[in-house]
């Protein structure tokens, strides 16, 4: 459902993004790991349609459509949502507003329900993220995404300023929000709940911490703007706690060139 080839990315006149290649399966979630700087959010951006990032060359598809010049509300409107690392205040604009206005013209969502699910119905009626904690704003991102939901759900480090207790919270709702059981009675029950699924995410972690909530079909590394490897996550994320980004990259490479000979 989401189809990126050959993707190289302009922001302020320097190419950020090079020879980008993506391919997310229906049901599919993915993790995005990464140095600060080296391309992560400006890629969750390019896909959401952010004009200041500029493409220079490739293409990304979505449910079999070219969306690489459309505007971000034709690619919302076709089912991509976005939760920001900092997403800015909206003074004047109250939450319960904000939570109407991203279930569009869905009619049967009962803002009031799912603000409970994530414990913000008390902020429902102050100004989006005005004086909201970190865990607070992760919260308000998720119940907005909750309204519109989306077919492909973009994740900027939902672990970003959250403490423990929230993280749990975030976790499994974002968990339930990509169709994932947070307890699967089975082996056989997990292989169903995968034939099942639809919902398509993306996640950029830094700590790793949302993979004891999510499950995560693929991760892959960013590095300098390209697109450094494809490996199973929890591996990656060893390998980058033990010798480092850098270091990681050139090691899966290799494993992956051997592999091949």
């Amino acid at each position: 459902m989401l189809l990126i080839e050959d993707l190289q990315v302009e922001l302020a006149g320097k190419i950020i993004l090079r020879h980008i290649d993506m391919e997310i399966k229906p049901g599919e979630t993915h993790v995005l790991f990464g140095p600060n700087g080296s391309g992560k959010t400006s890629l969750l951006m390019t896909i959401m349609g952010y004009p200041q990032y500029r493409v220079l060359a490739g293409r990304i598809m979505f449910k079999g459509v070219d969306i690489t010049h459309l505007p971000i509300n034709e690619r919302a409107k076709l089912g991509i949502g976005m939760s920001f690392q900092r997403p800015p205040t909206i003074r004047g604009l109250k939450t319960r507003q904000m939570v109407s206005i991203c279930a569009g013209e869905r009619k049967d969502v009962d803002v009031e329900a799912l603000a409970r699910a994530v414990n913000f119905y008390d902020f429902l009626d102050r100004d989006v993220n005005d004086g909201f904690s970190g865990g607070e704003i992760k919260r308000c991102e998720l119940l907005q995404l909750m309204a519109q939901d989306p077919d492909l759900f973009l994740f900027d480090e939902p672990e970003s300023g959250v403490d423990l207790e929230n993280m749990e919270l975030i976790g499994r709702t974002i968990a339930k929000l990509l169709g994932q059981s947070i307890t699967p009675k089975s082996e056989k029950s997990l292989i169903q709940q995968k034939r099942e699924r639809t919902k398509m995410g993306l996640i950029i972690t830094h700590t790793g911490h949302i993979l004891d909530y999510v499950s995560a079909t693929k991760g892959q590394v960013l590095f300098e703007g390209v697109m450094s490897c494809v490996e199973n996550p929890r591996e990656i994320l060893r390998c980058i706690r033990e010798v480092g980004y850098e270091e990681c990259v050139r090691c899966i490479i290799g494993n992956n060139s051997e592999k091949k000979h």
